[in-house]
């Protein structure tokens, strides 16, 4: 493959707009590339496997920073698998609580959908009276879903 591509090859080869292999340079995710006396971006090899390196990972929910973290081990020399394992698991831990969540929600709707008869008027309508009133939907728009209280 050629070491000498410029950004919008490169961009539809990993599946990501010119805009975002920018911001990633912006965020230090991939190393700012070399230019071409015209001021043309060039990239390589390295920095397409690294694109698709971040891409991968966002596919599996690491965030840009934990990406950034993850990155950082994968050149480290003193780094080891442990270090990414720990990552890796706290991430299955998160992903685990938002699958609790969601389970939870689709009760919550499974019941009100249930208790809904299609017929009445809306000011009679159980989904639209538990929007305004439900102790136990008021406790999902303020439960902490991951890391940080990120919903």
């Amino acid at each position: 493959m050629n070491a000498n591509l410029r950004i919008g090859l490169v961009a539809r080869q990993v599946g990501v707009s010119v805009q975002t292999i920018r911001y990633y340079e912006r965020r230090k995710l991939l190393v700012p590339a070399a230019r071409t006396a015209s001021g043309y971006r060039r990239y390589g090899n390295d920095d397409l496997q690294r694109l698709q390196f971040i891409q991968h990972a966002k596919a599996l929910g690491f965030t840009l920073r934990e990406i950034g973290d993850l990155l950082a081990l994968r050149i480290d020399r003193s780094a080891r698998c442990g270090d990414v394992k720990e990552r890796a698991a706290a991430k299955l831990n998160e992903v685990e609580r938002r699958i609790e969540h969601l389970e939870h929600l689709a009760r919550v709707l499974r019941g009100l959908v249930r208790d809904c008869r299609a017929g009445r008027l809306t000011g009679e309508c159980p989904i639209l009276r538990a929007l305004e009133a439900r102790a136990d939907l008021r406790d999902l728009t303020t439960k902490p879903l991951g890391r940080g209280g990120r919903r």
